[in-house]
C-alpha cells in the first residue's frame, strides 16, 4: 500500500474520519491510565488496508467511503439480524417478496406476512427474502445465574502429571481432579477451570501455548490417556506391551510436547489397525465438512509442513484445485485424524461429574495460529495484514502482540456468525461453562498492522450484539455458565453490557483496587457477578509476588519501561498495602511473621469472604511455586506453558501428591467455606 502524500492527516480529514467510523476503526482511545491517546495516521491507514479498504490517498478515501455507504443498499435485509427473545419484528421487505423463515434444524417457521413472530425459541434461523438469505439470531435477554456460590481449581492441565499420564497432564487427569475435588474429601468443589484444550498442529516443533492453537473447533490429542482408549483394551497383549514401554518414566523439568507426541503417536499408530471404523464413519456423518477439513489439514501438515501459507499454491485453499486429489491420496491419514478427534470427544465426556454445581469450565482462546487449521479453513472470514494484541498496561508496559489474525467484522457478519457459533458450540460440548479469554474482543480488538510494534495499533469495533448474542445462545442451549476475562483496559459499557446479560466477570486480587488505583479494595465491595482468583496464568503466583520474582525476571528480559528500582518500590508498596488489608479484615494474624503459606491462605480467605459467585485457586499457589505459567511479551526467552507443577523447594508434585499436600489440604479447607 502506498504511503499517503504530505498533508494527508487523518484526524483533520472529515472523509477519513467517516471512513474509519464506517469500518469501526478508532482514531483515538483511552489508555490503561485513563489518558486519551491519538492513533498515528499511518496506523489507521494500515488497519483499513488490512480490512481491504484503500485509504492511501484522499481520492481513495472518497471512493472507499462511497463504497461503504452503498455496501448494503441492494440487500433487502442486513446479512445478520439479532432479535431478543420475545421480540417480534415486521421486516422492511419489498411488497410481494417471498419471505421464508427456517430454523437451524430445517423446520420451516410460519410467519404472518413479513412479521417475525415474537414467540420464536432462542436459537439460530435463516431468513430468505426471495433468493437473498440473511441469518437471524434470537438471543436470550439474560443467562440464569449459577445455582449458588461455588469454588474450584483453575488448572494448567499440561502442568499436572500422575501415575497414569505420560509426562504431562491428560484428559483422565482432568476427570480425576474434577471427581476428587467434587467429593467430600476434596472439599465439595463446584467447578474446575481448565486452560484451552484446542488442537495444535501436531508437527514438530509443536506450539507450546494453548492460546495459539491450530484450531479452536477441535481438541488436542496430546491430552489423550492412551490406556483409556477402547482400542488399547481390545488389542493383542504384545501390542499392549509395546505401547506400555513407550510411556516416559518420570516428569521432566520442562514439558516437552514434541517428546510426548512422539511417544503417543507411535502408540496411536499401533492401535490404528484396531480402530472402530464404524464410529469414524458416524462421526464424519455427524460433523459434516468441518471435521473433514480439519483432518485433511492435519494429514497435509504431516507431508507439507505446519504452515499452510508455505504449501503448494493449489493446496492453500480448501476449495483449491489440488485439494480433492489430496483428500483421496491421504484418505487413510484423514481417517486417522478423524479417529483422534473421536477419542478426544470420548475422553472429555468423562470429565463431567454430576456432583458439581457447574462442572468443567473450558477456556476459549482469543484466536488461532495464522498458519494453522482454522486459518486455512476459515481464511475467508479472517483479516490479513494485522494481528491481535493489546496496548500497554501496568504489567505489560510495552503492549502485547499475540500474532493472532483477527476476525474480519464484515465478512463474519456476511457468514451469519456461523464460524464463531461453531467454535463456541464445540467448546461447550462437554462443559458446564466457558471462560472467554479477553472478552472485550466481542466488542473491539486491538489490531497491530504488520511490521508495527505492539503499541502501534488501534481498536477495531465488532457488532457486539451479534458476537455476544452468539455466546449467549449457545450457553443458554447448553445450560452453561459464561465467564468473561475482563481484565485490562475495559470500557465501562462493556462491563455493564456483560453484567446485564448474566456473564460473570473476572476479579483478580492483584487488580482489585480503589478508584485511585492504589489502595486495595475491601472484599465487601467486590462485585458478586464474577469469578474471583488471587492471580491468573499471566500474573505472578503468591510465592512469586511475595518475593522479587516478577521484577527480577522482567528486568532480566528487558520488559520494564520504568527503572528497576521504581518497579521494585511500587510492588513493595502494593505488598504492604495488601498485607495491611488482610490484617484489618481479620484474615491474617497481625502479630505473626509473614509466612508464605499463611499469606497464601489469607489471600484465599479474602476470596471466600468476598461477594464473588465463583472462586478459583491454582495448584501452583497451593504448593508454593514461584513461577508464573506465562510471561507476556516473551516467546522462547521464558519457558512459557512448559512448567510442570513443583513446590517451593523445586520438587515436582504429582496429582496424587497434590491431594495430600499439607498446604493444599489447608487451602481446600479454606475454600470449602464458599457457599
Amino acid at each position: 500500500m502506498a504511503r499517503p502524500p504530505s498533508g494527508h492527516v487523518v484526524s483533520a480529514d472529515p472523509a477519513m474520519a467517516a471512513l474509519a467510523a464506517a469500518h469501526g476503526v478508532a482514531l483515538s482511545y483511552v489508555d490503561a491510565n485513563d489518558r486519551p491517546v491519538d492513533v498515528a495516521p499511518q496506523t489507521v491507514i494500515d488497519v483499513l488496508a488490512a480490512l481491504g479498504v484503500d485509504a492511501s490517498t484522499p481520492a481513495a478515501v472518497s471512493a472507499s467511503l462511497e463504497q461503504a455507504r452503498g455496501r448494503d443498499a441492494q440487500r433487502p435485509l442486513p446479512p445478520t439480524m439479532v432479535l431478543a427473545a420475545g421480540e417480534g419484528k415486521t421486516l422492511p421487505v419489498p411488497a410481494g417478496a417471498a419471505v421464508r423463515l427456517t430454523a437451524e434444524d430445517g423446520r420451516v417457521v410460519a410467519m404472518p406476512g413479513s412479521t417475525v413472530p415474537a414467540d420464536l425459541p432462542v436459537g439460530w434461523y435463516s431468513l430468505a427474502v426471495d433468493d437473498v438469505v440473511s441469518a437471524l439470531m434470537v438471543v436470550p435477554d439474560r443467562l440464569p445465574p449459577p445455582a449458588g456460590r461455588a469454588w474450584g481449581w483453575m488448572l494448567q492441565l499440561y502442568s499436572l502429571h500422575s501415575s497414569g499420564s505420560w509426562a504431562m497432564g491428560d484428559y483422565r487427569d482432568l476427570a480425576d481432579v474434577a471427581a476428587w475435588s467434587a467429593s467430600a474429601d476434596g472439599g465439595g468443589a463446584g467447578l474446575v477451570l481448565c486452560n484451552p484444550l484446542h488442537a495444535p498442529t501436531l508437527v514438530p516443533p509443536i506450539e507450546n501455548s494453548p492460546y495459539f492453537p491450530s484450531s479452536r473447533r477441535f481438541r488436542s490429542p496430546l491430552y489423550l490417556r492412551i490406556s483409556d482408549i477402547p482400542e488399547y483394551g481390545g488389542c493383542d497383549p504384545a501390542t499392549r506391551e509395546r505401547i506400555d514401554a513407550l510411556r516416559p518414566a518420570e516428569a521432566p523439568e520442562r514439558i516437552d510436547r514434541d517428546a510426548v507426541w512422539a511417544a503417543k503417536r507411535v502408540a496411536l499408530e499401533l492401535l490404528w489397525p484396531y480402530a472402530r471404523r464404524d464410529r469414524i464413519d458416524e462421526v464424519r456423518a455427524a460433523t459434516g465438512s468441518a471435521l473433514e477439513e480439519f483432518a485433511l489439514f492435519s494429514a497435509l501438515a504431516e507431508v507439507q509442513g505446519a504452515d499452510w501459507r508455505e504449501w503448494p499454491e493449489e493446496l492453500r485453499d480448501p476449495a483449491g484445485p489440488g485439494v480433492a486429489a489430496a483428500l483421496a491420496e491421504h484418505r487413510d491419514r484423514v481417517d486417522f485424524h478423524t479417529w483422534l478427534q473421536l477419542l478426544c470427544d470420548e475422553q472429555l465426556a468423562l470429565a463431567r461429574p454430576v456432583e458439581m454445581a457447574v462442572g468443567v469450565v473450558h477456556d476459549l482462546a482469543v484466536g488461532v495460529d495464522p498458519g494453522g487449521a482454522d486459518a486455512w479453513a476459515l481464511q475467508g472470514v479472517l483479516a490479513g495484514g494485522a494481528t491481535v494484541g493489546c496496548p500497554p498496561d501496568e504489567f505489560n508496559q510495552q503492549g502485547q502482540d499475540w500474532r493472532l489474525p483477527p476476525w474480519h467484522p464484515q465478512r463474519l457478519a456476511e457468514a451469519g456468525y456461523a464460524p464463531f457459533r461453531d467454535l463456541v458450540r464445540s467448546v461447550l460440548r462437554h462443559a458446564g461453562g466457558i471462560r472467554i479469554d479477553h472478552v472485550m474482543g466481542l466488542f473491539r480488538l486491538w489490531w497491530v498492522p504488520e511490521g508495527n510494534r505492539a503499541d502501534q495499533g488501534t481498536y477495531v469495533a465488532y457488532d457486539s450484539r451479534a458476537m455476544l448474542g452468539a455466546v449467549l445462545i449457545e450457553a443458554y442451549l447448553a445450560r452453561a455458565v459464561v465467564v468473561g476475562e475482563d481484565l485490562g483496559t475495559v470500557q465501562p459499557q462493556v462491563t455493564d453490557t456483560l453484567a446485564a446479560a448474566g456473564v460473570l466477570g473476572s476479579d483478580v486480587v492483584w487488580f482489585q483496587r480503589e478508584k485511585d488505583g492504589r489502595a486495595p479494595l475491601p472484599p465487601r465491595r467486590w462485585r458478586s457477578a464474577a469469578m474471583a482468583s488471587v492471580t491468573t496464568h499471566d500474573l505472578p503466583t503468591v510465592a512469586g509476588w511475595l518475593g522479587d520474582e516478577p521484577v527480577r525476571i522482567r528486568a532480566e528480559l528487558g520488559l520494564l519501561s520504568v527503572p528497576v528500582a521504581d518497579e521494585r518500590e511500587r510492588m513493595a508498596a502494593e505488598r504492604t498495602a495488601l498485607l495491611a488489608l488482610l490484617r484489618r479484615e481479620g484474615l491474617l494474624d497481625p502479630s505473626a511473621a509473614v509466612e508464605p503459606i499463611e499469606v497464601m491462605l489469607a489471600l484465599h480467605r479474602l476470596l471466600v469472604v468476598s461477594a464473588a459467585t465463583l472462586v478459583v485457586a491454582s495448584p501452583s499457589d497451593a504448593v508454593g511455586d514461584v513461577r508464573q505459567p506465562n510471561l507476556p511479551g516473551t516467546l522462547d526467552e521464558y519457558p512459557n506453558w512448559r512448567l510442570p507443577l513443583i513446590d517451593g523447594r523445586g520438587d515436582p508434585v504429582s496429582l496424587e501428591e497434590l491431594r495430600v499436600h499439607p498446604a493444599a489440604r489447608r487451602l481446600v479447607e479454606v475454600l470449602s467455606a464458599v457457599h
